[in-house]
């Protein structure tokens, strides 16, 4: 029986899948080049909310040591959010900015998945919330190496060591937690129960990602389902922590239907932005 650990290499190193390159007339396409943008918003949009989630607990962490991992985690996803946005606004040629595209859009504009935009609500919940989106992160990642986009490989090559990282704070974490005190094993078991609900939709697919995975541009990510599941039961079996059971699983942000926590993060996040328009540094 393969480990997780060896599971993880096949993951993240694939040198031996040759590359498919990217046919130079793709983007020529005006319908290609806009499933282009959707994919990429679904991607950076992740980093951004979960970034600005992790923003509010600055000077808030439980002591010292955390506090400043979780800033600094934050700080690795808005740069890569940045990274992304730069990409989608030299694909859109209208002179848009990353930042137009972090701040100015609505609501159903943004196609993040409901898991990122659960609540801080207490470190249990961070970090079971920073656990189950890092196992993915990493995977996808991994896999993102493979693209037909030369500038996404490049983007997959520069984030998986801050990707790594994250995944074992968050996982050690967590271990801590499940297995510390009856109250804290208490609140991250509860942490688990409410957010277990949101980690099927990492794997739901729109129209933009299924247009982008046939072209090659990006991972099928349901051929790692199984062992997304497989790698976080581990962990929280480990953590003495219980897998709940649960009939369905919650989705829509990645087609742009939020809960109502995403309203109060866009209203701190684009308030600079929305009261004094086009204003600069």
């Amino acid at each position: 029986m393969e480990t997780i650990s060896n599971l993880n290499t096949k993951v993240i190193s694939n040198s031996a899948v040759p590359i498919k390159e990217l046919n130079p007339q793709f983007l020529e396409s005006k319908e290609n080049k806009q499933h282009l943008i959707d994919y990429l918003l679904g991607v950076a949009d992740n980093y951004l909310i979960l970034g600005q989630r992790l923003g509010e607990l600055c000077g808030h962490g439980p002591n010292l040591e955390p506090d400043i991992a979780l800033t600094n985690i934050s700080l690795d996803m808005l740069g890569q959010v940045r990274s992304y946005y730069q990409y989608i606004a030299q694909l859109r040629g209208d002179k848009s900015t990353e930042d137009d595209i972090a701040f100015l859009r609505k609501e159903r504009e943004y196609k993040s998945v409901l898991l990122v935009e659960q609540p801080n609500t207490d470190f249990g919940y961070v970090i079971v919330r920073q656990f189950f989106f890092d196992v993915y992160n990493r995977m996808f990642l991994g896999a993102l190496q493979q693209s037909a986009d030369e500038t996404l490989r490049a983007l997959a090559f520069k984030g998986i060591k801050e990707a790594s990282y994250h995944e074992r704070f968050s996982g050690d974490w967590l271990k801590r937690l499940g297995d510390g005190t009856e109250e804290s094993k208490t609140r991250v078991q509860q942490a688990v129960n409410d957010l277990w609900i949101y980690t099927d939709e990492l794997f739901h697919t729109t129209k933009a990602d299924d247009a982008m995975i046939a072209a090659g541009v990006a991972p099928d990510m349901l051929q790692l389902k199984e062992y997304y599941y497989e790698k976080v039961g581990e962990l929280l079996s480990i953590a003495t922590l219980d897998i709940p059971e649960v009939e369905y699983f919650q989705k829509g942000g990645k087609e742009g239907l939020h809960s109502e926590h995403m309203g109060y993060i866009l209203a701190d996040m684009q308030y600079m932005q929305r009261a004094y328009p086009d204003s600069k540094w």
